[in-house]
């Protein structure tokens, strides 16, 4: 059993049957390895799902990293990448970063592992937004990095709900007016 295969086969069986569906025989059986063997590694369910969206986060990392490093993007480039992945995967039937929202609602106690653990990923999402728009010379940095992560926040949402690619087209060009409205600002077109 490979760990690293357990925890990508869990992650989409919980993109497409949710948290509460989710124990560790539906994933020993899955998988295809006795239970006794999962039990080694993780205890119970949440163990697992604790794991699970770890793992998961350190594959958004790694993205992230990759595209920072990218010099042949631009920063706004950058800041749309992550739709052109999202539209990707959701055509493949994959919900990349829709676990974080649900699990922030599946356990609603702030003081939760779980919970930390899905607010970590939120923050590291904005902190790479607010990099990016200020690499960019953007005028209010903070105030539009928030507004990029509501968008993606609420596209993140309305997937877990209605799972149509179409949402994701209407997040990126939500998030291409908000760079531009911000951009004009900048320049005092608004003014």
């Amino acid at each position: 059993m490979l760990r690293e295969q357990v925890l990508d086969q869990t992650l989409n069986l919980l993109e497409q049957r949710g948290l509460a569906t989710l124990s560790l025989e539906s994933i020993a059986e899955l998988v295809n390895v006795p239970l006794s063997d999962l039990r080694r590694f993780w205890p119970d369910a949440e163990a697992l799902l604790y794991d699970s969206l770890r793992h998961h986060g350190e594959q958004i990392d790694i993205w992230r990293r990759q595209l920072l490093l990218d010099e042949t993007l631009t920063a706004p480039q950058k800041l749309l990448a992550r739709y052109k992945v999202l539209d990707e995967q959701v055509r493949l039937n994959r919900y990349p970063g829709c676990l974080f929202i649900a699990a922030c609602s599946f356990y609603p106690d702030s003081e939760a592992p779980i919970h930390q653990l899905a607010e970590k990923q939120k923050q590291a999402s904005y902190q790479y937004t607010l990099e990016l728009l200020q690499e960019m010379g953007s005028d209010d940095a903070q105030m539009v990095a928030e507004q990029m992560e509501l968008i993606l926040e609420g596209c993140l949402s309305k997937l877990l709900v209605k799972r149509q690619l179409h949402d994701v087209a209407v997040a990126r060009r939500l998030a291409e007016d908000v760079l531009n409205v911000s951009r004009c600002r900048e320049h005092g077109a608004l003014a």
